[in-house]
């Protein structure tokens, strides 16, 4: 038996890569193009229907990857939206073509799904930018995933991540409740609530699930006679057969509740959380779980293509057919309006230079934000931007 994954070895010497492009290496080689330098552009191919922008990320990652090969590497900020209908270069790559050409497997891979899983969170912060969110979609990818999943969700607008390592790889607690598990192994609901708040420290905000054994009304009800004023939030992730109408359930819970005097009572929904019924619930819920909608986003495509050939110490514009010959600069007006212009050339009215030099040989020379600074960052510009049309 065995665990099927790649080691950050396997990534940063290139054996995550396809076939071909280690063909192309010894191609090359072998046929004395050793020592040509392209430059390559990565951009957005295409994105899921209803998309007007994306939020660029996974740049860390790609400069980690890159940085064990002679290579200049310019790029946008990580965490900058632009709109998805604007051909709009990412990155650029310049060097020999030889020394990472089977790196470009593992940047895409690392662009397309990290881009892919920041958007969606920032899709769904955007529909409730004043409730806070919590990335729970773990359990829904392979757990070599986990640190990456979680950064992406939370530089995407998350105000908290499940994820235990997050601490180490994001400086961020983990934050969660408990598990329908825990009740079930007690027997008892009150004793479970009890044993929770017996056990965990006091920092930890005590959120009682509440719809394991009888009607969700009824248990939070109990769980707030249990613990008082100890009681933040009750959370419901009532399984989809016998959810009924989810709305309901939670204006009854809520209005309950309030009735009783527990208005300091938060509360929490899980469970399918996506799009739409942030849209539907954001009203009454101040707090949401969201797993597997950002977890398996629909992606966001994002290809790569050489754009120049250095042919006699001069940069020769060539590309394949459908794709902007020469390679470009990115200007920017605004969160979503911007111009590109060839490389040498004077923007006429964006003049917010975007592109940046972030690898010099290999060598980084920008300093990288930390999450919370890419957070900020996306943060800020989504305010700008109206709410997003609902797509799932």
């Amino acid at each position: 038996m065995r665990l099927y994954i790649a080691s950050s070895d396997d990534i940063l010497q290139g054996r995550v890569t396809d076939i071909y492009f280690v063909r192309t290496k010894e191609i090359l080689i072998k046929k004395g193009l050793a020592d040509v330098r392209v430059r390559m552009e990565f951009h957005v191919n295409g994105v899921p229907r209803g998309y007007e922008w994306v939020v660029y990320s996974g740049l860390e990652d790609v400069l980690k990857v890159l940085s064990q090969r002679p290579v200049n590497v310019y790029s946008l900020p990580e965490g900058t939206l632009i709109p998805s209908n604007y051909p709009i270069p990412l990155m650029v790559i310049e060097g020999r073509y030889v020394d990472f050409v089977e790196l470009e497997t593992a940047v895409l891979g690392i662009l397309r799904h990290s881009t892919s899983v920041t958007t969606k969170a920032a899709r769904i912060k955007r529909l409730g930018m004043d409730r806070k969110f919590i990335f729970f979609g773990l359990r829904a990818a392979h757990p070599v995933l986990a640190p990456m999943l979680d950064r992406a969700a939370y530089i995407g607008g998350f105000d908290g991540v499940s994820g235990i390592m997050s601490e180490e790889y994001l400086g961020v607690k983990p934050s969660g409740t408990m598990p329908h598990a825990l009740i079930v192994v007690f027997g008892d609901n009150v004793e479970a609530w009890k044993a929770f708040d017996e056990v965990i420290p006091e920092d930890v905000p005590r959120i009682a699930l509440v719809d394991t054994f009888e009607d969700e009304r009824m248990e939070a009800v109990k769980a707030a006679k249990a613990l008082g004023k100890k009681l933040f939030g009750v959370r419901l992730d009532t399984p989809s057969s016998r959810r009924g109408n989810f709305r309901e359930i939670i204006m009854e819970v809520r209005w309950t509740l309030d009735l009783l005097g527990y208005k300091h009572v938060k509360i929490v929904a899980s469970g399918g959380i996506n799009e739409k019924s942030v849209q539907q619930l954001r009203d009454i819920v101040d707090i949401f779980g969201v797993g597997t909608s950002v977890a398996f986003p629909q992606p966001v495509d994002i290809g790569g293509d050489i754009v120049e050939v250095n042919k006699g110490g001069e940069w020769v514009p060539i590309s394949k057919r459908g794709k902007l010959p020469g390679a470009k600069k990115v200007y920017r007006c605004s969160t979503l309006e911007y111009e590109v212009v060839p490389w040498n050339s004077t923007p006429s009215k964006c003049f917010e230079d975007v592109l940046e030099l972030y690898l010099q040989e290999g060598r980084l020379v920008k300093k990288l934000p930390s999450p919370q600074e890419l957070r900020e960052y996306v943060l800020s510009q989504l305010k700008n931007l109206p709410e997003p049309t609902p797509t799932d």
